[in-house]
């Protein structure tokens, strides 16, 4: 290997970094194109998850909000809403499954479909107040409840009866927000600190992801041993991903953001929302800080703060879940792009390796 003089070698990353990403620019991410879920007579709207080519979220229709699915445009729109209940929404889409929430009378109930309003079940676990599906994959679906008073986390397996309480020894309050390869992931308050938590079926299990020098943290996302959510540090929301361990925890905030939060993980990326000036700004990294795309930058002119929620793929394309706000309301979107050649999965992960290093 050709050895370069040890000035010339502190630049050789950065230059590389900034070549992979330009071409990156050029040929994978202008491909983005975005759809406009909001169903007919909508004008607020929300697509909160992605699952292989399907969306979900919810639609007020009629002032009332109901549980949405998608497939991609805003004309497959179907109406999730269980007969009788005032409002829905889902949260999750993934194996021909929704899971999400129905209320009646302000009473939500977690709850779990199989692509119609008439497949709706129950999940609200006997002598819950409240519960709520944040999270379906592998059959199972995660979430909280409020049992005895205390907020749970939760798991499920497709019954109320199937109900898992997963809150660890010593917590006063605890939520599961993803589930998927039999993890579950989260976060628990232990010692009055929000830390982000990892388990893997039991209470018993869980494991504390929490930085050391962290104020407080949430994973919202799991998926190929990756978990991923925020981090405070020094007051300031930092967009985070971990891989089991609290040690583990890589900073994926970009440069010059006041804020940042991972929503979704999938396939090595991760999806969520930067802050600039006071800005909302969809994002997209590839595990890396110097990864960080800006989606919003794909929209039509005329949208102010942007959020991306979900990411999944269909084998030929990427899509990406999420909504923006503009003069006409609240928008439910969709991102799509080609599914780019292994190459250019490379080309993008040194680019944010080497930028990694030149940063240390």
């Amino acid at each position: 290997m050709q050895s370069f003089p040890a000035a010339a070698r502190c630049r050789v990353p950065s230059i590389i970094a900034a070549a992979a990403l330009s071409g990156l620019s050029t040929a994978a991410h202008a491909q983005w194109t975005v759809t406009n879920l909001n169903p007919p007579g909508s004008i607020q709207a929300y697509a909160f998850a992605a699952g292989g080519g399907q969306q979900a979220g919810y639609a007020s229709v009629g002032g009332l909000a109901r549980a949405s699915l998608w497939n991609g445009t805003a004309a497959s729109w179907v109406n999730l809403n269980p007969v009788g209940w005032s409002s829905s929404a889902v949260y999750a889409v993934g194996g021909g499954q929704q899971a999400g929430h129905a209320s009646v009378g302000g009473f939500n109930r977690a709850s779990l479909w199989s692509g119609t309003a008439a497949s709706w079940v129950d999940l609200n676990p006997a002598g819950a107040t409240s519960s709520v599906a944040r999270a379906i994959g592998g059959g199972q679906q995660a979430g909280f409840a409020t049992v005895g008073g205390v907020t749970r986390a939760s798991l499920w397996s497709g019954s109320a009866a199937s109900w898992v309480d997963l809150s660890p020894t010593g917590s006063t309050e605890s939520r599961a927000f993803a589930v998927g390869d039999g993890q579950q992931a989260g976060y628990a308050i232990v010692g009055g600190v929000s830390r982000a938590g990892l388990w893997s079926g039991t209470a018993a299990s869980w494991v504390d992801l929490n930085p050391v020098g962290a104020q407080y943290s949430v994973a919202n996302a799991v998926s190929g041993g990756q978990q991923a959510g925020w981090v405070v540090v020094g007051g300031m929301g930092r967009a985070s991903l971990w891989s089991g361990t609290a040690a583990s925890w890589v900073d994926l905030a970009p440069v010059g953001a006041s804020s940042s939060a991972v929503n979704a993980v999938g396939g090595g990326q991760q999806v969520g929302v930067a802050f600039f000036g006071g800005q909302a700004r969809a994002s997209l990294w590839s595990g890396a800080a110097g990864s960080w795309v800006d989606l919003a930058a794909f929209l039509p002119a005329g949208f102010t703060d942007t959020y991306a929620t979900g990411i999944s793929s269909d084998g030929a394309n990427i899509f990406i879940s999420g909504y923006g706000t503009n003069a006409t309301g609240i928008q439910a979107l969709l991102w799509t792009q080609p599914v780019p050649s292994p190459g250019a999965f490379a080309l993008l992960g040194l680019a944010g390796l080497l930028t990694a290093r030149r940063r240390r």
